[in-house]
């Protein structure tokens, strides 16, 4: 039986912008982009599922 998707609250969403706006910064311009794959990567590995991390790609390319 899978356990069901619990989704943050709001106050955790800005925990995580904020987090993910600082790591962005240092980072620096120059290395966002490998910063942000990596970023993904690591999440899509924690997430164990291909097919729902293509739809959270397909989520976040929506009205960017």
């Amino acid at each position: 039986m899978t356990t069901p998707h619990k989704g943050l609250t709001i106050p955790g969403l800005e925990t995580v912008y904020d987090a993910l706006a600082s790591a962005i910064d240092q980072a620096g311009a120059d290395r966002t982009e490998l910063f942000l794959v990596k970023l993904a990567l690591l999440n899509a590995q924690a997430l164990a599922d291909p097919e729902r991390f293509q739809q959270h790609l397909q989520v976040a390319l929506q009205d960017l």
